[in-house]
C-alpha cells in the first residue's frame, strides 16, 4: 500500500501558467467533518473545509450536502443525486469513519458504495478528492485494546479507499502524513472533528492536490486562525459530560467485541503452540517434569 499512498498523496507540482482549469462549482459530500463540525463561526453556524476551499478556488457556486452521522451508503443514496444534478467541477468526499466505528462494518459494501459515487462523478468530468484517515487512537488517547481495534478498522477502511482511488485514478489526501495532524490544536474539543486550524489544514491539503491535478487555485488557504469562535475550559467540560462519555460508551459497545476478537486471534497461535508441546514421558520412578525442578529433600528423608 505504500506505493499507492505515495502515488495519490504526492506534493503539488506547479502547472505552466495559463493552463490551469478554473473551478466554478464545488461540491462537498460526506459526514460531520464535511459539514464543518469543529469550526464554529458567529451566528451558530459551522464553516469547515468546504467554504475555505471554495474561497481558495474562487468557486462562485458551492454546494454542501453532507450531514452528521452519514455513512457511505448515505452518500450514495441520499447525497449523490443532488450533487449529480449540480454537476460540480470538483467534489470533496469525506466519509467512512461512521462505518468503521460500527459493529456491522462491511468493508466490501463500503468499497462498492464509494466506488459507485466516485465513478458516477468522474463520468461527469468532476475531479473527485477522497481521504485516507489517520490513527484516531493517537488523538483520542484510547486504552490499548480499543486503540488497536480502532486502528485495525481504520486500516481496513483505508484499504478500501486505496482500492477505489487506484481503480478510478482520483487524488487522495492522506491525513496520516498531513503536517500537524497529531497536534492537539488541529482538533476540536471532541478530538474527533478538526478545529478551525484543522479544517484549514484539510483545505490546504486539498488545494495542493488540485493544483497538482491542473486545477487553478488563485488564492492560498490561510493557515492562521482568524474569525472562528474560540473554545475554553468550560466547553471541554461540557462536551465531556454531555457528549464525550455517552459517545465513548456507544462506540465502546460497538468496538469492544471486535477488540476482544482481535485479542483472542492474537492469543490463539500461542495457545496452539502450548497444546502442541510434547508431553514429558517418565522413564522410571525418579523421573520428573523438565519444567518442574525437584524440591529440596526434607530432613530425615
Amino acid at each position: 500500500m505504500t506505493a499507492l499512498r505515495e502515488e495519490f498523496t504526492r506534493p503539488a507540482v506547479p502547472q505552466p501558467p495559463g493552463t490551469e482549469r478554473p473551478v466554478r462549482r464545488l461540491a462537498v459530500l460526506g459526514d460531520s467533518t464535511a459539514v464543518g463540525l469543529g469550526d464554529p463561526i458567529p451566528g451558530g453556524r459551522w464553516r469547515g473545509v468546504g467554504p475555505l476551499l471554495a474561497e481558495a478556488l474562487g468557486a462562485p457556486d458551492y454546494l454542501n450536502v453532507a450531514f452528521t452521522g452519514a455513512r457511505a451508503r448515505c452518500v450514495r443514496v441520499d447525497q449523490l443525486p443532488e450533487v449529480y444534478r449540480f454537476r460540480p467541477d470538483v467534489a470533496v468526499l469525506v466519509v467512512g469513519m461512521n462505518d468503521a466505528l460500527r459493529s456491522d462494518f462491511d468493508a466490501e459494501a463500503v468499497r462498492a458504495d464509494l466506488d459507485h459515487v466516485v465513478a458516477t462523478l468522474t463520468e461527469l468530468g468532476t475531479v473527485v478528492l477522497t481521504v485516507r484517515f489517520h490513527d484516531h487512537g493517537r488523538v483520542f488517547r484510547l486504552p490499548g485494546p480499543l486503540r488497536r481495534a480502532l486502528q485495525a478498522r481504520i486500516e481496513e477502511l483505508n484499504g478500501v479507499t486505496d482500492a477505489v482511488t487506484h481503480a478510478r485514478g482520483v487524488p487522495c489526501l492522506d491525513l496520516d502524513v498531513l503536517p500537524e495532524v497529531y497536534q492537539l490544536d488541529a482538533w476540536s474539543v471532541d478530538r474527533l472533528h478538526p478545529s478551525e486550524r484543522g479544517h484549514r489544514l484539510l483545505a490546504n491539503g486539498f488545494a495542493e492536490l488540485l493544483a497538482a491535478a491542473g486545477i487553478a487555485v488563485p488564492a492560498p488557504v490561510p493557515l492562521d486562525c482568524s474569525d472562528g469562535l474560540r473554545t475554553g475550559t468550560h466547553h471541554h467540560v461540557a462536551w465531556l459530560v454531555c457528549k464525550g462519555v455517552p459517545w465513548l460508551w456507544r462506540r465502546g459497545r460497538d468496538l469492544l467485541p471486535y477488540a476482544a476478537a482481535l485479542m483472542l486471534r492474537s492469543a490463539l497461535p500461542a495457545l496452539s503452540a502450548l497444546r502442541e508441546m510434547p508431553a514429558s514421558r517418565g522413564t522410571g520412578r525418579g523421573a520428573e517434569h523438565p519444567e518442574r525442578p525437584r524440591l529440596p529433600a526434607k530432613c530425615g528423608d
